[in-house]
C-alpha cells in the first residue's frame, strides 16, 4: 500500500523538528557535565547577542538589551529587558537545572589492587545504578590548580574519550544476579582505569595535569577538582520512524536546550530587522522575559547556586531595589519549572494511574501532587492549557498513583523563595535517572512552541 504524500506544512513541520533534535543532541553531547552546560548556554546566549554581566561589579542595565550572569560556572540566569517598567508588567521565567544523577570522583580517589587502577565514588543524587555497568565512561568536570605563578586558577576539562569503565560480575559467579541483584555504592561502584601494578600507573593527580597543559601559565600543583563520570555514546534518534530521542541527561538538559532556544527566539522577535530602524506593528515590544537553570536539583537544590539559594532572589532584587516594586513585579510574574516527567511505559502500565498515564510523543505534561511536591495549581494549569490551545500543542496530566511516593522539582522551591505563581510541566520520559533515558522526538518542539507563547504573552 503506497503511503500518501505528506502535506508541504507537515514536511516543512518535520524538517524543523529534526534541525531542533539535531541542535538537542549537539548541546548534550557537549554538555557532560552542569560546568559545561552553563559554559554551552552562555555560549550561544552571547551568539544571540546577550551581554555577560559579572555579579560583582556594578550593572548598568538598558531596557531592549539582553543580559546573562552566571555563578560558580554552573548555573545561569538569562533575561531580556522590557520596555515597560517591571513592577507594571511582571516578568515570565522558565526554569530548568543542569544536573543529572552521575557518579562523582571523590576527593582521595585512587585505589591500587587485585591488578587494578580504579577511582572512588560518590552517587550523585538518585541515579539508577545498574545501566552504568560495561559503559564506555569517560571523564570530565572542573579543576583548581596552582600555576606557575602561584596563583589559584580553574580550568573546565573533559577527557572526551573513553578512558573507564565497571565491568559486571559474570552470571557464572553471580546465579542470582537478573533475580536479585543489589548495588554497593562503596564496593560495586569504583570505576576501572586500568590493570597491572600500582608502580605501573599514573596517580589521578597526574593525568589531570596532563589535560592542564594547555594552560598559561603553567599548573604547578593540582588543588582540587569536581570530576564526574559519564557514558560516551552520544545523543542519538533512535526507534524505526525515528519515535526516539536516546541520550545521557535528558532530565533536565533538555529543558535547559528548549528553554535557551525559547528565551532567545523570543529575544529575536522583539528586534527590528537590519533594514527597519523602530519595530513593525507587527513585532511585540521587548518584554520581561527570564531563562534561569540552577545546579544541585537532583540533590535538593540546597546550595548557593541551587533553587533554594538566593541566586535568583539577589538577581531579581538587583534589576528592582526597591521592595514595594519587587513584591509588585512578581505578583504579575508566572514561573514555567520544566523537568521531565514519567511516561507510561508499556512493560509497566501498573506503575500508573490509569487517568494520568503521559505518553511519549504526546505532548507536554502537567505534574500536579496535592502535597505541593509540584507547584501546579488550577490557575497556571489553566493558562498552560489555553496556551497550547493557541498554538495547537497537545497536552497531558501526570499524578503519581496515590499508592506510590512523587518525586519534586525546582517549581515548588521557587514558588516558594519568591512567591511567584508557578507551573511544572515536562517531558514524557522513559527511564529517567538512568545513564541513558528516552523522551519523543516530536514532545522537544511542541514544549518550545507552547513555551514561546508564553513568553509572547510577557508583552500583552
Amino acid at each position: 500500500m503506497s503511503k500518501a504524500p505528506s502535506s508541504p506544512q507537515s514536511a516543512n513541520q518535520d524538517v524543523l523538528q529534526m534541525e531542533f533534535n539535531q541542535g538537542l543532541c549537539s548541546f548534550i553531547n557537549n554538555s557532560p557535565t552542569p560546568f559545561h552546560a552553563t559554559a554551552e548556554l552562555a555560549q550561544q546566549l552571547e551568539a544571540a547577542n546577550f551581554i555577560a554581566l559579572d555579579e560583582s561589579e556594578e550593572w548598568s542595565l538598558e531596557a531592549g538589551k539582553n543580559y546573562y550572569v552566571t555563578r560558580n560556572q554552573s548555573s545561569l540566569i538569562a533575561w531580556t529587558q522590557g520596555a515597560a517598567p517591571l513592577e507594571e508588567q511582571g516578568m515570565h521565567m522558565l526554569g530548568a537545572h543542569t544536573d543529572s544523577p552521575c557518579l562523582k570522583v571523590k576527593p582521595q580517589a585512587d585505589i591500587y589492587d587485585h591488578n587494578s587502577w580504579r577511582l572512588g565514588v560518590e552517587v550523585y543524587g538518585g541515579a539508577l545504578l545498574n545501566p552504568w555497568f560495561d559503559r564506555d565512561l569517560s571523564l570530565a568536570g572542573r579543576v583548581h590548580y596552582k600555576n606557575s605563578a602561584g596563583q589559584v586558577a580553574f580550568a573546565i576539562i573533559d577527557f572526551k574519550c573513553p578512558i573507564a569503565t565497571i565491568p559486571s560480575l559474570a552470571i557464572h559467579l553471580d546465579r542470582e544476579a537478573n533475580k536479585n541483584r543489589s548495588i554497593n555504592p562503596q564496593t560495586d561502584l569504583p570505576v576501572l582505569l586500568a590493570c597491572g601494578d600500582k608502580d605501573q600507573h599514573k596517580a589521578l593527580n597526574d593525568l589531570l595535569m596532563d589535560q592542564l597543559n594547555h594552560c598559561d601559565p603553567k599548573p604547578a600543583s593540582i588543588l582540587d577538582h569536581e570530576l564526574f563520570f559519564y557514558d560516551t555514546q552520544p545523543a542519538n534518534i533512535v526507534g524505526i520512524n525515528g519515535d526516539f530521542i536516546a541520550a545521557s541527561r535528558l532530565d533536565n538538559l533538555l529543558s535547559c536546550y528548549v528553554g535557551l532556544t525559547t528565551l532567545i527566539e523570543s529575544a529575536e522577535q522583539a528586534k527590528p530587522s537590519a533594514q527597519q530602524k523602530e519595530p513593525s506593528a507587527q513585532q511585540k515590544e521587548p518584554s520581561w522575559s527570564l531563562l534561569v537553570c540552577s545546579d544541585h536539583e537532583e540533590v535538593g537544590s540546597c546550595s548557593a547556586v541551587g533553587a533554594a539559594g538566593p541566586f535568583l532572589q539577589q538577581t531579581l532584587q538587583r534589576l528592582l531595589p526597591n521592595t514595594e516594586d519587587f513584591v509588585r513585579a512578581m505578583s504579575r510574574s508566572v514561573l514555567i519549572s520544566t523537568d521531565n516527567a514519567h511516561a507510561l511505559h508499556p512493560s509497566h502500565a501498573n506503575k500508573m494511574d490509569p487517568n494520568h498515564s503521559p505518553k511519549i510523543n504526546g505532548g507536554p505534561v502537567i505534574k500536579v501532587n496535592a502535597n505541593q511536591r509540584y507547584a501546579s495549581n488550577s490557575e497556571t494549569q489553566a493558562m498552560f492549557r489555553s496556551i497550547c490551545d493557541d498554538v495547537q500543542v497537545p497536552v497531558q496530566t501526570f499524578v503519581v498513583r496515590s499508592d506510590m511516593s512523587c518525586g519534586s522539582t525546582i517549581g515548588p522551591i521557587t514558588a516558594a523563595e519568591l512567591g511567584v505563581k508557578t507551573l511544572d510541566v515536562g517531558m514524557p520520559t522513559y527511564g529517567m535517572h538512568s545513564i541513558r533515558e528516552l523522551s519523543g522526538s516530536r514532545d522537544p518542539l511542541w514544549l518550545k512552541t507552547a513555551l514561546l507563547r508564553f513568553l509572547s504573552r510577557a508583552s500583552q
